[in-house]
């Protein structure tokens, strides 16, 4: 009996023995295999010194042909000449922050900082106050004068250091072109715009540098010591000229609030090339203030992020169509009624008038969207559908910007036929900004639509250039097509609604077009809101300028002719001198 008692004590131990021994077992894996690395970086941190090293973050320009220097511009001068004018750069800025367990007299010093700084008395008493923190950020961006007179101060536990910030030197000139740097988990990152879309690039890599210490914590000099340099980010060179982006901007606020509008938007393009050139909407925002911007929809760029039923500058695609399959000619005429019955609705011409025989000239001249239906049968929907696409619509430019939408055309796939009817003068599908500017660039290009582009160049830090080269998309209709509708719509600015978006000596084409806005909450139309628009380009014999202004709701005008084109005439003889291209009509 007693032997049995004392086998079983004996495997009862061994069984013990065995568990602890596989616990210890488990444990060891744990630490020597799982957690290898969290346990040699930990013993490694108490005999190594380790930094990372943060890189420079790429910087943006802009071009600047006419040589015009500021001071931030010399600051790119010595690296690239005096052709450029830098729009995002990085910046030191002073810093003061606290250590709060060798502040003796909180209160105090609160008091004499705030003499400082604009701040409030009791959140920088609350931070001087936090006795467990060795490190309290009071204030940062510190003006030039406000870090010469906390250094003058000689307060204990107050310091000051500096810090880099992107700084943006055209301020609300360019925010939703080129976004910001804010905060994140991860440090400072792009968002939006430029930022966003390049932040591989521009941010660069992080290097580091590790070196032995000894137990004070001290550097041990001439020991093992291991160098990663860091990867400054590039540069990049936009296509956008910076005395065009200020005209237009400026005077597109002008023109926004002198109108009354609720917002406006002007683009600008080469049309051989595809380059941007100018790039606005109001409102818009300061990129270096982002952080105070209450409405979120400010951080989108209106020139590819609006979606919009263009209206009547929609008609030049259909008559492209129409001319492109030889269904008409400029002279090809019909009979205008004035209104037409199609699928239980009635669609007139926007003055509601009957003009009679009219050739498609006219109709361009006098936005007849019952010739424009005409022009629609003639062809039939599935080929004005093709056409549509072939230009660009439904689908996005692909531009190197962060938010772009793609409009939507689905009205050409759907029945009764009222939908293909509105569609062919541009109701009832939505484009963007970009996608019309960039449709009217292929009329201008000889047929030829080109990929829009804002970068030129990509200047990295080892000193390489990559050049980004003009790209054609496809060709949607001939040259013969877009040189005979590049002349019917001279004749708009001439002869019919977009007189001033003209420009004494030189042949410009265009079209206006004042579109209705859906109602939000209902079926139909709200008459009292409408957009405006012109978008054309010039001289003819040699187009080197395309551009769209588009003015949303203005209250003192209500058609485009008013509204968009006296602005588009505006900007465009600005544009013309600027570049200083000769006249082309006596």
């Amino acid at each position: 009996m007693t032997n049995r008692k004392s086998d079983r004590r004996l495997y009862f131990f061994i069984c013990i023995w065995m568990v602890v021994g596989v616990i210890i077992i488990i444990h060891l894996f744990r630490l020597q295999v799982l957690n290898y690395e969290i346990y040699r970086n930990k013993a490694a941190s108490q005999h190594d010194l380790y930094k990372i090293l943060k890189p420079k973050r790429g910087e943006i320009f802009f071009q600047n042909p006419k040589e015009i220097v500021t001071t931030d511009l010399k600051l790119s001068i010595f690296r690239y000449g005096k052709n450029l004018y830098p729009t995002a750069i990085n910046r030191d800025y002073g810093l003061v922050w606290a250590n709060p367990q060798v502040i003796k007299n909180p209160i105090s010093a609160a008091k004499t900082l705030n003499q400082v700084l604009d701040l409030k008395t009791e959140e920088v008493l609350a931070n001087l106050q936090s006795k467990d923190k060795e490190y309290i950020v009071i204030k940062n961006k510190l003006s030039l004068e406000e870090t010469q007179k906390i250094s003058k101060l000689n307060l204990q536990g107050i310091y000051l250091s500096s810090e880099v910030w992107r700084y943006y030197p055209l301020h609300n000139k360019a925010g939703q072109v080129l976004g910001f740097v804010g905060d994140s988990e991860n440090g400072k990152v792009g968002r939006y715009g430029i930022e966003y879309y390049f932040e591989d690039t521009l941010k660069g890599k992080d290097g580091f540098s590790r070196a032995e210490k000894d137990p004070s914590g001290t550097w041990i000099a001439f020991e093992n010591k291991e160098i990663m340099p860091p990867v400054d980010g590039d540069d990049l060179i936009l296509t956008i000229d910076y005395n065009l982006q200020v005209k237009v901007c400026q005077d597109l606020e002008l023109w926004v609030k002198k109108h009354e509008a609720r917002s406006g938007t002007v683009l600008v393009g080469d049309p051989q090339t595809g380059a941007i050139l100018a790039m606005c909407s109001v409102p818009n925002y300061d990129p270096n203030e982002y952080r105070y911007v209450k409405n979120l929809n400010l951080f989108n760029n209106p020139a590819i992020f609006d979606q919009y039923e263009p209206g009547s500058i929609f008609k030049p695609i259909t008559l492209a169509a129409g001319l492109d399959v030889s269904k008409i000619t400029a002279n090809t005429t019909y009979e205008d009624r004035g209104k037409l019955k199609i699928s239980g609705h009635v669609v007139q011409n926007s003055d509601k008038k009957a003009h009679g025989v009219q050739t498609m000239t006219q109709v361009l001249e006098k936005s007849l969207n019952t010739g424009v239906i005409f022009i629609m049968r003639l062809v039939g929907v599935d080929i004005l559908k093709k056409y549509t696409q072939d230009f660009g619509f439904g689908a996005v430019t692909d531009i190197s910007l962060y938010g772009e939408t793609k409009g939507n055309i689905k009205a050409l796939d759907e029945t009764p036929e009222i939908y293909h009817a509105t569609a062919s003068f541009g109701q009832g599908v939505t484009v963007t900004p970009l996608q019309m500017l960039m449709a009217y660039g292929a009329i201008a290009n000889d047929g030829q639509l080109m990929k829009p582009y804002l970068v030129k160049e990509i200047r990295k830090s080892n000193g390489s250039i990559i050049r980004n080269n003009p790209l054609k998309v496809r060709t949607p209709i001939s040259k013969s097509t877009a040189n005979i509708l590049s002349a019917m719509m001279v004749s708009v600015v001439d002869n019919g609604h977009g007189k001033a978006a003209g420009v004494p000596g030189y042949y410009i084409a265009g079209k206006t077009g004042t579109a209705q806005v859906p109602k939000k909450n209902a079926a139909g139309y709200d008459e009292d809101n409408v957009i405006g628009s012109f978008v054309g380009f010039g001289p003819l014999s040699n187009p080197k300028i395309v551009m769209l202004v588009k003015i949303d709701n203005p209250q003192k005008v209500k058609f485009a002719e008013s509204s968009a084109a006296p602005l588009f005439g505006q900007l465009m003889k600005f544009m013309l001198e600027y570049y200083e291209i000769p006249p082309d009509r006596k």
